[in-house]
């Protein structure tokens, strides 16, 4: 059975978006040097197979990664290359660039990815897609919380995990810190 990782960007007050829905506090982050360890990001690409996003991540995505480079984008080629498989109820295709095309999965994201975790493969990691992400923690089938918490205070915001996120405890598999002042945790659900 493969292994689902939540990855995600997060202020250290709890958002993943500001309170006007953008991402500003962490994009800045990652165009200073060594807030990613090129190696340790290659490294992980190496780990999975498929890349799970939602529509709306999709469409951000879908701007900027097909069109990276690897001399300004040390992971384009590999992120690029991977299979992406898009959830949504509202798209029936989704282009990528001169990329292979992203596969979409409509109906019960769950369900899918239930099955999907039951395949043979690398494992999966889903980035941003938070209604996605958050149906998949409260049905249990987040494997690793790769969580990079940033050095900034939003004030408000689109939270990852709500009142409604259900309760668990947590064990840390690993910490790193770069020289921006973000930190990142490694955690795994206690059950496993």
């Amino acid at each position: 059975m493969r292994n689902l990782i939540l990855e995600e960007w997060i202020s250290m007050d709890g958002y993943v978006a500001d309170r006007n829905g953008q991402l500003d506090f962490f994009t800045k982050l990652t165009a200073e040097e060594n807030t990613y360890s090129d190696r340790e990001q290659l490294k992980f690409m190496d780990t999975i197979d498929t890349i799970l996003l939602g529509r709306k991540t999709y469409e951000l995505f879908v701007e900027f990664w097909p069109t990276a480079t690897t001399d300004k984008e040390v992971i384009a080629d590999k992120l690029n290359q991977a299979k992406k498989i898009v959830f949504s109820n509202t798209i029936t295709k989704a282009p990528w660039g001169k990329w292979p095309e992203a596969e979409v999965m409509g109906g019960n994201a769950v369900e899918a990815i239930r099955d999907l975790k039951a395949q043979r493969g690398k494992n999966m990691v889903i980035w941003g897609s938070i209604s996605l992400a958050q149906s998949l923690m409260n049905e249990g089938l987040i494997d690793e919380y790769h969580m990079q918490v940033c050095p900034v205070l939003t004030g408000g915001g689109r939270r990852l995990f709500t009142e409604e996120t259900k309760g668990g405890d947590l064990k840390l598999l690993e910490l790193r810190q770069y020289d921006t002042g973000t930190v990142f945790l490694n955690y795994q659900p206690a059950r496993k």
